[in-house]
């Protein structure tokens, strides 16, 4: 026998788009009838998870939107490894107070500290919080922008990037850049200057980053943007890439 209320119930949720009401209404109706629950109180509970549900969703779009290279919290960083590096400080960062107020962070270390670990949490994080973010290395960003303005679509890539919340640029300082490469990151960089926060992480203390960016005058207009808001992240020390791997070593069964 057709049950036309429920096939016409599940079609209007549909409509409405609220598939948690239509998992769930069946399995949540009984539990509140066996607990003596009258319908304010059942719809009261079914929003519930809708919003829940909707909002997991949304945070999970986001991340897809992120375009993390690895899916890693700020809960599996060993803090203790890198010693110089301010654990209240990261995590005071992670409630993305710093994002609403148009600031930057910039971490610097050597290779293999972990800096990489730090902006995917840090990037996470501000996932959860509801905003958008986007992560690229500095090498890939510098090829999309080359890429898009000689295909004329450099504009609409620029206000692409420039309206994300957070944009993570992750490994400057590891090859430098063409004349042509610099000038148009330095030209995202100011774009986002002051209407958006922009997290970078180097290899380079700043006063080798002419190095990358190739003349002193673009560095230090580059500096002077980044650096006008910003938090620094020292994160100098042993390799933590390193450590890690000595540690797994450690455990594993001979």
């Amino acid at each position: 026998m057709i049950d036309a209320p429920k096939i016409l119930l599940a079609d209007h949720l549909k409509t409405l788009k609220l598939p948690t009401f239509l998992r769930e209404y069946e399995k949540l109706g009984r539990q509140c009838a066996i607990e003596g629950l009258d319908h304010v109180q059942f719809l009261a509970r079914l929003v519930e998870l809708e919003l829940i549900d909707r909002e997991r969703r949304m945070v999970e779009r986001r991340i897809k939107a992120a375009k993390f290279p690895a899916a890693k919290s700020l809960d599996s960083f060993d803090f203790k490894a890198i010693p110089e590096l301010n654990k209240m400080q990261v995590l005071d960062l992670a409630r993305s107070e710093w994002i609403d107020r148009r600031e930057n962070v910039i971490a610097l270390g050597p290779s293999g500290t972990g800096k990489t670990h730090v902006a995917l949490g840090l990037g996470l994080a501000a996932c959860q919080k509801g905003l958008s973010v986007s992560f690229i290395t500095a090498a890939a960003l510098v090829s999309e922008l080359m890429e898009a303005r000689d295909e004329r679509r450099l504009l609409r890539l620029q206000k692409q990037l420039a309206t994300v919340k957070l944009l993570i640029i992750d490994e400057l300082g590891f090859v430098p850049l063409s004349k042509t490469g610099a000038e148009l990151l330095f030209e995202v960089i100011s774009q986002r200057y002051e209407r958006g926060s922009t997290m970078i992480t180097s290899n380079l203390p700043f006063d080798e980053w002419t190095e990358t960016f190739g003349t002193e005058r673009l560095t230090g207009a580059l500096l002077d943007r980044l650096t006008h808001h910003v938090n620094i992240l020292e994160m100098n020390g042993d390799s933590y890439r390193l450590g890690q791997s000595r540690a797994r070593k450690a455990v594993a069964p001979t």
